[in-house]
């Protein structure tokens, strides 16, 4: 695989002739943080790879520093004798060495609008370099966990980006375009071989939240499935809250009015009133509006008179008594309405004849098939 390590330039000065020469820190030890498609391992949200310093300061690593093409921005493949015209804005020196946990090499870019960018603030470095990718757990002499290895690392060449992985302080060196590590682990074919040796893992140009960041095309990739779960997730969403109102739309819907209620209120204490009028000891707590009718036609007939009779027959049953009841004349009211005389006494007996004759009427069975 191949790797990018960013960088900063440091001490920067134009020559006579107009070159910028600087010192520069292009690569640094420590734990860095990669997306677990960028390192092969797309199993993996994140992958921390440590780079020891007995790997970054080896002999056979710093030499590779020396005399290593610098360009403006990673180029898509590696920087070969073939291509070197095509994409060399400059050249690092041959002094290499290690300052503290960077590797500080001097170099020289040659290229007037390269030189120019780095004057308006373009001045972070990128190392490209290829290495060897040891998928083995550990944790650092200071403490911090890691889950691989960067070793054999082989500098390519210098990118001059304007953001880089390693930070700020690795200037005008180590950039967040993703290259990759071969995995020890892992074998490779030759195949395998030219392409981590001499071609870079092609970048593409994503945008999270408005924010536009350079990552490899798996990388892309796996930032395209997960802002499309996002989306979905959201779609989701969206549908479920369309449900949810509909049903509160139809819970009101059923919900009673003011009014509505009132009106309930109201026929249901006029039904019990009637109930009562029409035989008194029936019970009506707990009891339906049609049970209370039946209760009373039962009171009324007797169970045989309705015994298997439908709802329909037992609601016009009742319907019957209560219009005896409504047109019966209140005879004692009108009696009474100017006072009690001996003559309205005498006629008790025929009051009590009358509520007879009422009472066997309101007792009277329908007939079989009533018209």
């Amino acid at each position: 695989m191949n790797f990018t390590d960013t960088v900063t330039v440091a001490g920067t000065r134009r020559t006579a002739d107009g070159y910028l020469v600087a010192g520069a820190r292009i690569a640094r030890t420590g734990i860095q943080n990669y997306l677990g498609a960028e390192v092969g391992r797309p199993e993996m949200r994140t992958v921390r790879v440590y780079r020891p310093g007995t790997e970054v300061f080896s002999e056979d690593t710093l030499k590779s520093a020396a005399h290593r093409p610098v360009t403006n921005e990673h180029p898509q493949e590696m920087v070969t004798s073939a291509n070197w015209k095509t994409y060399s804005v400059g050249q690092t020196g041959d002094e290499i060495a290690g300052e503290g946990i960077f590797i500080r090499v001097p170099l020289m870019v040659s290229d007037e609008a390269a030189i120019q960018d780095i004057e308006s603030g373009k001045q972070e470095l990128s190392a490209g370099y290829v290495c060897d990718l040891d998928f083995a757990a550990g944790v650092t002499p200071t403490g911090e966990a890691y889950d691989a290895v960067q070793k054999n690392i082989r500098i390519n060449h210098i990118a001059i980006v304007r953001r880089g992985r390693a930070g700020s302080k690795v200037r005008i060196g180590d950039a967040a375009a993703p290259w990759g590590c071969a995995p020890l682990a892992a074998p490779r074919s030759n195949s395998d071989h030219r392409q981590n040796k001499e071609g870079m893992m092609s970048t593409k140009t994503v945008t999270v939240d408005g924010v536009g960041i350079e990552v490899s095309d798996q990388a892309a990739e796996v930032i395209a499935t997960l802002q499309q779960r996002l989306a979905d997730a959201d779609v989701a969403y969206q549908k479920a809250i369309a449900v949810r109102d509909a049903e509160l739309d139809a819970v009101k819907a059923r919900l009673l009015s003011d009014v509505e209620i009132e009106r309930r209120v109201e026929a249901r204490a006029d039904l019990i009133g009637l109930a009562k009028a029409i035989a008194g000891n029936v019970k009506t707590a707990s009891l339906s509006d049609a049970a209370i009718r039946k209760a009373v036609v039962l009171a009324k007939v007797g169970e045989g008179a309705v015994e298997g009779r439908s709802e329909v027959y037992i609601d016009a049953r009742f319907d019957m008594l209560a219009e005896a009841i409504r047109e019966m004349p209140d005879l004692f009211a009108a009696a009474v309405k100017d006072g009690i005389t001996t003559e309205q006494t005498s006629m008790s007996a025929a009051f009590t004849a009358y509520a007879a004759m009422v009472r066997d009427l309101q007792s009277a069975h329908l007939p079989a098939n009533p018209i």
